[in-house]
């Protein structure tokens, strides 16, 4: 009954768009049509990758959903740039890290399992993201007084963005090499799609997806100003929630059928993918609109170095469990709110800086 639900859900998509460009819907109305479009999206996304991780493994699998998933993603902020929301797309972009560690993997723990992961894959991929924030203080300190979009810091962040490239090659080569050799070739269930039929789907379904999500962010603005939310929250917590779609949808399925571990490799290659991948492509690729400096603010820098570190020691032991994802969770949650208390960069930072520093302050004594 879900299933046939979700199947029929898949009409919203197209139904969305056409109704975007061929009529004049109110924001509220494309927003609430948009949202809902991106549910089966995300569970169709979710049943490709399965269907491909039958053929992969779970490794490669986890690799697919992270590529598909962040297309939109990279479509929105490239979107942003151009319309000159630099601090929209700074702000999605590290929420979309934190909400893949914390937020997807928490929910995937909590609705699968007690089960093992793959540790070396899991550690593989918290390397990677440490490396990326320490890269990332490059050019970020800097920001934190004056103009945060000065072109000084925007020619800081290219040699930044083709480090953090090569280490995403590295990395992307070491791990499917290591997995295809993990993987036994056919071992794929009966009635599991072809790779290709897999692929045909995640490729379309992205499309859709990404044409979706866009509607969606363009709708958000006039739906945040209604809500009374700052434009950072917005872009730190909505839409990176919503650019997260895919992943969120994808992990929490296969989590619930059983495969916490395809479900982790989802949620932290994402992570890992958005921030030595994503991230400084849509650095580099802003030069051919308008450059865009990675000036990320002080508390944007703590959550991602926050989230990181609470991932790694919930995880350190390789298991996976509910209780390890309520503790994922209640941390999403304490990001959340430094995020709300933040406000805008302008918005008188010193009060801002000292609530974050109240909030991370109770959490650590709890």
């Amino acid at each position: 009954m879900v299933r046939r639900a979700l199947f029929v859900g898949l009409l919203l998509g197209p139904l969305t768009i056409v109704l975007h460009y061929a009529t004049d819907f109110g924001a509220t109305t494309e927003f609430v049509l948009a949202a809902a479009s991106l549910i089966p999206l995300a569970w169709l996304i979710g049943e490709a990758t399965e269907h491909a991780a039958e053929r992969t493994g779970p490794g490669i699998g986890g690799f697919l959903n992270a590529t598909f998933g962040n297309a939109p993603e990279l479509i929105i902020a490239l979107i942003a740039v151009n319309d000159g929301l630099t601090e929209v797309v700074r702000g999605s972009l590290t929420g979309s890290v934190v909400g893949n560690l914390l937020l997807v993997l928490g929910f995937s723990l909590l609705a699968g399992p007690r089960d093992s992961l793959d540790r070396v894959s899991s550690f593989l991929s918290f390397g990677a993201i440490a490396i990326a924030v320490l890269l990332f203080l490059i050019p970020a300190i800097p920001s934190w007084h004056g103009d945060p979009d000065r072109h000084e810091i925007a020619v800081i962040s290219v040699p930044v963005s083709l480090v953090l490239l090569v280490v995403y090659g590295v990395v992307t080569l070491y791990s499917l090499r290591r997995h295809r050799g993990m993987h036994v070739a056919g071992d794929a269930s009966i009635g599991a799609w072809s790779l290709r039929r897999a692929l045909l789907v995640l490729g379309a379904t992205t499309v859709i997806t990404a044409l979706v999500a866009e509607i969606l962010v363009g709708s958000l603005e006039e739906f945040a100003h209604k809500a009374g939310l700052s434009e950072f929250f917005v872009s730190a917590v909505i839409v990176a929630i919503v650019g997260n779609a895919a992943e969120h949808g994808g992990a929490v399925v296969v989590a619930r059928r059983g495969k916490v571990r395809l479900a982790a490799e989802i949620a932290l290659s994402s992570a890992a993918q958005v921030a030595v991948f994503l991230i400084p492509a849509v650095a580099l690729l802003s030069w051919l609109i308008d450059p865009l400096a990675l000036g990320f603010r002080e508390v944007e820098m703590l959550a991602l170095a926050g989230g990181l570190v609470v991932t790694v020691i919930t995880l350190w032991g390789g298991r996976a469990s509910s209780a390890r994802g309520a503790v994922l969770l209640i941390a999403y949650a304490v990001i959340v709110a430094m995020f709300w208390v933040a406000g805008d960069r302008s918005d008188q930072p010193e009060a801002s800086a000292n609530a974050v520093g109240a909030l991370v302050s109770g959490y650590v004594a709890t």
